[in-house]
């Protein structure tokens, strides 16, 4: 009896094992990853995997054959289904263009999404990689509502991996930036996914300090703030910046910079004014020129005409 029970505990202990050594890890600092799907479909993980190479486009092509084929779990598979192929694609200053078959159009939403999300992640950590643009054959993918999805990058995804697909909703975000003779605001619209907890307001600030896409504009917030906190109170934003807001850019004329995050704020959320402080600290000369104690208000004027 006793011998029994110690074969079933070994047998037992055996499985447990087992199971561990067929789970992903969580990648360690500077460790190469890619994203594959739980085995329920609804979240993204990262999976250790080497994929570097001589040159970007080696680096594409093996992240790419690392995410049809991930390493055997118990927790993950390929966030491409197998029928999904990369017929074809291009990269050209840091622009990368992917070509699927067309069994990329029988997905269903949920798993359309976090395959794309699953793909743009994994193949931004490539440095020569900043945006990535799908097509189906040579036709560009568009929404369900005939809109082109256009380029992507890692930010248009803010979800952790392991997050639940759920808690994240979808909103059009039209961000204004600074022209290329740093005395007037453009704007430009993205859509991006981010976590239901987050406010809108985090999103718009978090979008502005990353910078806009096309290179006719440029960042009106240095790219060495952190955003220290955010909320709404009253119908006024407080966001408090570290002491990089205050990074000196003579390019930007003050007012409009400040003028950027006013008017993205207010266009896309629910304030009417915005109040900046640093490092707690409303008592500030922005650019040694423009007074931080009161709130902003949407400035237009600042906005170029025809935008």
């Amino acid at each position: 009896m006793r011998k029994k029970i110690w074969r079933m505990l070994a047998l037992f202990l055996g499985i447990i094992l087992l199971a561990a050594c067929g789970r992903s890890r969580e990648p360690k600092d500077g460790e190469e990853y890619v994203y594959c799907l739980s085995t329920d479909g609804m979240n993204l993980i990262k999976q250790v995997c080497s994929w570097s190479s001589e040159n970007p486009l080696g680096e594409v092509d093996n992240i790419l054959d690392a995410m049809k084929n991930p390493e055997q779990s118990v927790d993950c598979k390929s966030a491409i289904p197998s029928d999904v192929e990369v017929i074809d694609f291009t990269l050209e200053d840091g622009r990368l263009d992917l070509h699927f078959n067309e069994a990329y159009r029988k997905m269903q939403k949920t798993e359309e999404l976090l395959c794309r999300a699953a793909v743009v992640q994994s193949l931004t950590q490539i440095a020569d990689v900043n945006l990535v643009k799908f097509y189906v054959g040579d036709e560009t993918l568009t929404r369900s509502d005939g809109t082109e999805v256009g380029y992507m990058r890692e930010e248009d995804f803010l979800q952790n991996a392991g997050a639940s697909l759920h808690s994240y909703q979808e909103a059009s975000l039209k961000l204004y930036y600074v022209n290329a003779s740093g005395d007037k605001l453009v704007s430009e619209t993205m859509k991006v996914r981010y976590n239901s907890n987050m406010s809108i307001e985090k999103v718009i600030v978090e979008q502005l300090i990353k910078g806009p896409r096309s290179k006719e504009m440029q960042a009106a917030i240095p790219s060495e703030t952190k955003l220290l906190g955010i909320s709404v109170r009253d119908g006024i934003c407080y966001v408090n910046f570290n002491e990089g807001f205050l990074s000196p850019n003579y390019s930007i004329d003050p007012t409009v910079a400040l003028s950027s995050l006013a008017n993205s704020i207010i266009e896309g959320g629910t304030a009417n004014q915005v109040q900046i402080a640093v490092n707690g600290d409303t008592n500030v000369l922005f650019q040694d020129v423009v007074d931080l104690s009161k709130p902003i208000e949407r400035n237009l004027d600042v906005v170029e005409e025809n935008n």
